[in-house]
C-alpha cells in the first residue's frame, strides 16, 4: 500500500519539487470529522439493507463470543455479548483506525496528495474523480482476480464502490486543502466494511455476493453517496 507514495516521491525528485510541496497540513478539523463519519455511515447503512432485506442475518451470541476471543477480550471481567459488542466496535473504530491509517497514508499520499491534484491541472472535479477511481480500482486488479469467487460481477461492483469513493474523498481533499482527511476517511472505511460490520454479520448461503467491499449492497450505497458528492461539488464549483 505504500507504492503510490514511493511513486510519488520519485515523480517529485524527477520534476525537481519537494516531498514537502504535497499538502501535510492537519487542515480544518471539520473535515477530519466528516471523514470519519462519512465512511462509517455508509457502511452501517449497508449492512442495516443487507439484514433488512435478508442477505445476512445479525449475528448471534455465539458468533459475538468468538469475535470477542479473537479480539482477546477475554480474561478481563465477565462479559456478555451486547459488552463485547461495544468493546470491540470503539477498539476497532479507534486503535483499529489509527492502525490502519498507517497503511491508508501510503495510498494517500499518492492518489489523493499527489496524483489527483496533478489530474486537476487538466480536468475538471468529474473527470479527476473518474480517472484517479478507474486507476486506483485498477491498481487493485491482483487481488480482485485472487479472492474473488465471481470475478466478473466483483469487478463491477469493485470498480463502481472505488470510483464513488473517488468522488467523496476528492471532495473533501480540495476542500480542506490537506491529504489527512482521505487518510482518515480510507481506514475508517476499511475498518467498517472488512472488520466490524462483517463481524456482526452471519452470512445466509446463496447471498454471499450482496456482502462485503465487493458486494452489490455497497456498491449500490456508495454510488449513491457519490452522486451526491459530485452534485454538491458542482454546486459549490470545487
Amino acid at each position: 500500500m505504500w507504492c503510490p507514495a514511493i511513486a510519488a516521491f520519485i515523480t517529485l525528485k524527477i520534476k525537481g519539487r519537494k516531498i514537502s510541496s504535497l499538502n501535510w497540513n492537519w487542515g480544518d478539523w471539520k473535515y477530519i470529522r466528516w471523514s470519519y463519519f462519512i465512511p462509517a455511515l455508509y457502511g452501517i447503512i449497508t449492512y442495516l439493507l443487507i439484514w433488512v432485506f435478508g442477505f445476512g442475518g445479525l449475528a448471534n451470541e455465539e458468533t459475538i463470543t468468538e469475535w470477542g476471543k479473537e479480539l482477546g477480550l477475554f480474561g478481563i471481567g465477565t462479559l456478555n455479548p451486547s459488552s463485547i459488542t461495544i468493546i470491540a466496535i470503539i477498539l476497532l473504530g479507534t486503535v483499529e483506525v489509527i492502525r490502519a491509517s498507517a497503511t491508508t497514508l501510503g495510498e494517500e499520499i499518492g492518489w489523493r496528495g499527489f496524483f489527483i491534484h496533478e489530474l486537476r491541472k487538466v480536468f475538471s472535479f468529474t473527470g479527476v474523480s473518474i480517472f484517479s477511481g478507474i486507476v486506483w480500482a485498477a491498481w487493485h486488479w491482483p487481488l480482485l482476480v485472487y479472492y474473488s469467487s465471481n470475478v466478473l460481477l466483483e469487478f463491477i461492483t469493485f470498480f463502481i464502490v472505488i470510483i464513488s469513493m473517488s468522488f467523496i474523498m476528492a471532495y473533501y481533499t480540495f476542500k480542506s486543502k490537506s491529504l489527512w482527511p482521505a487518510v482518515i476517511f480510507h481506514a475508517v472505511s476499511n475498518v467498517y466494511i472488512q472488520k466490524i460490520m462483517p463481524s456482526l454479520t452471519m452470512k445466509i448461503e446463496g447471498t454471499e455476493h450482496w456482502l462485503g467491499e465487493n458486494g452489490i449492497m455497497f456498491a449500490i450505497v456508495t454510488s449513491i453517496f457519490g452522486i451526491y458528492f459530485w452534485r454538491k461539488a458542482i454546486k459549490e464549483k470545487i
